[in-house]
């Protein structure tokens, strides 16, 4: 019974706060660093950052101290929450291999808020998630964006149905000889297939308007892809190689939904296409292993990346073995280093990764109104010696100490 005690109050949620954090240079990912500064959260919003010599702290308020301190950081996209660190069947709901194409699998219905890979990057200061179905087949199912805290899905989630998730290349053809797709030509002949089947779903339910004699029997299937057809949810479309890009570039513009490209390695070959399509990336992590459909990514992509002007974040991405996840911040250090440079590394794990995520109103900067989500460091944040010491969601210290 005494052991249960103290689990039930390890585990409990904390109570939200008001909170000051002091920070020898604070990063708010939306304009220069601040030197000497401090932010103020009240009621789970950001209120007042400044200079500590103009930015008052009120009298009695719980006040931290850190090196630094920036944004909470944004994981662009992940299956944390599906796929499990134990890396047993039973905490593995990132991919059912039962058919190829099934956009209504819902996140919802499968994200483990209490999964420990959740707690680990949340103790490295991520603070939000954007995580599902992994890039295991043509179409997968949803995604859904989580902050990193809570035990229930309902306590975690703030969009529950964020993106479908795709794929074109090797994790998507079938493995057993004679299945669809077996080739990339398959692959893109059976993604059309499927949006021109739920374009004329849509006109059969436009034309039945109120006579539902006249409607067709539900398909939950095709009203998840109408839903892309509408532009009400973005197709998360991972495609490594530049053909399969480039396909992935005449789908979106045949049938006009909205494309996040993800992974991308062979985005470099492709630079002027995906800027002219106007196309988001969410880069591959640039310490992925460079084999498969990765064996012609370079850690150099994100700066060739910036400098044509194409928006990008990172992400910590899907991993087969254990333990099952990287951790975005350490991706980002490495194209820092890589010609990206400090800030813009941060930028795209802060509020670039917002911004594609459609939530730069609420999340990715140091911005008064936006939401208290704070990661402190004892030292600069991309250096692989430095450690995240706390960790503030929504002004709540979910994190504190070392890891």
């Amino acid at each position: 019974m005494k052991h249960f005690i103290v689990w039930a109050l390890l585990c409990a949620p904390l109570a939200a706060q008001d909170l000051a954090v002091k920070a020898q240079k604070v990063f708010t990912c939306e304009g220069a660093p601040i030197q000497d500064g401090v932010v103020i959260v009240q009621g789970g919003r950001i209120t007042a950052i400044g200079p500590a010599v103009s930015t008052p702290i009120p009298a009695g308020m719980r006040t931290l101290s850190a090196a630094v301190v920036t944004p909470g950081l944004v994981d662009a996209h992940s299956v944390i929450g599906f796929s499990g660190y134990l890396n047993q069947p039973q905490d593995q709901d990132q991919h059912d291999a039962s058919a190829p194409i099934q956009p209504e699998l819902r996140a919802v219905d499968a994200y483990n808020a209490r999964e420990r890979l959740v707690e680990w990057v949340r103790g490295f200061g991520v603070t939000t998630i954007h995580t599902g179905h992994a890039p295991s087949a043509l179409i997968s199912g949803e995604t859904l964006v989580a902050k990193t805290r809570g035990d229930t899905v309902d306590e975690a989630v703030i969009v529950p149905r964020a993106m479908i998730a795709a794929t074109l290349g090797e994790d998507a053809k079938s493995t057993e000889k004679g299945k669809s797709p077996g080739t990339a030509s398959k692959q893109v002949a059976m993604l059309r297939e499927a949006l021109l089947g739920a374009a004329e779903y849509k006109r059969k339910l436009a034309a039945a308007g109120a006579d539902a004699s006249k409607r067709p029997d539900r398909d939950l299937r095709k009203e998840a892809l109408v839903d892309v057809l509408d532009k009400k949810v973005p197709l998360l479309l991972t495609a490594q190689r530049h053909q399969a890009i480039e396909s992935a570039l005449r789908l979106q513009k045949e049938f006009g939904f909205l494309l996040v490209l993800d992974g991308a390695s062979e985005a470099y070959v492709v630079l002027d296409s995906i800027r002219a399509a106007n196309v988001p990336v969410i880069a591959h992590p640039p310490m992925a292993r460079f084999w498969g459909d990765l064996e012609n990514a370079s850690r150099e992509t994100p700066s060739k990346l910036r400098d044509a002007g194409i928006r990008f974040a990172f992400q910590s991405g899907f991993e087969a073995y254990v333990p099952k996840t990287r951790v975005v911040l350490y991706e980002a250090a490495i194209a820092a280093a890589s010609g990206l440079g400090q800030e813009q590394a941060l930028r795209a794990i802060t509020i670039d990764s917002a911004r594609i995520l459609g939530l730069d109103q609420r999340l990715g900067s140091l911005t008064l109104g936006k939401d208290g989500d704070l990661a402190l460091y004892d030292g600069d944040p991309l250096e692989y010696t430095t450690h995240c010491v706390a960790t503030v969601i929504e002004g709540v210290v979910v994190f504190e100490g070392q890891r």
